[in-house]
């Protein structure tokens, strides 16, 4: 079965750290096309300034993929509306889709992530885009995205140890493991 894996999440939540063991150990997907990673490759020094060609590359490169029939996986805020459509090209190509979406319980947890990542040597966001993402992000997982998707799980990735909060299999039934987190994405998407 070819797979498309989306690890989705607010900035700082830890999609690359995810992807970097779960990806090719676990899942055993072989490529990770990351937007942040090519922008790096093109301008190491300002990598913020290639976002939009880092993009416009990672679109191909996702084409490409699908051409050949080959397994990948992306990261995405989903605060973009575009993704969707790859994923709809990818269902019309058979591949079983699927959603890890890391959240973090609020825009400020965000943001302290995100400082606390370029204190280290990553990348920025400003704050006032983590703001937007985190919003609009979330309202898409579960309106956009969710529906898309053969497979969605989503975890709290604020502590560290990832905690499952919710799942829907391809069985189409949805399973609420934490109620209080879940409620708590359930009024930050009203």
């Amino acid at each position: 079965m070819k797979d498309v894996i989306v690890i989705g999440g607010p900035n700082g939540a830890g999609k690359t750290t995810a992807a970097a063991w779960l990806l090719p150990r676990t899942l055993g997907i072989p490529e990770f096309v990351n937007a942040d990673e090519i922008a790096h490759g093109l301008s190491p020094f300002n990598p913020g300034g290639m976002a939009f060609a880092a993009g416009r590359l990672m679109i191909e490169r996702i084409h490409t993929l699908v051409r050949a029939g080959e397994s990948f996986a992306f990261e995405t805020t989903c605060a973009g509306r575009g993704h969707a459509r790859l994923l709809r090209l990818c269902r019309t190509a058979d591949y079983r889709l699927t959603l890890l979406f890391l959240w973090l319980p609020t825009p400020q947890a965000a943001m302290a992530r995100v400082a606390r990542r370029v204190e280290e040597g990553g990348h920025f966001v400003p704050d006032a885009i983590v703001v937007r993402r985190y919003r609009v992000g979330l309202y898409n997982m579960r309106q956009l995205y969710m529906p898309l998707v053969d497979i969605a799980v989503i975890y709290d990735n604020s502590d560290g140890a990832a905690v499952l909060v919710a799942e829907r299999g391809t069985s189409g039934r949805f399973i609420i493991h934490d109620r209080a987190r879940w409620k708590r994405i359930e009024e930050a998407t009203r």
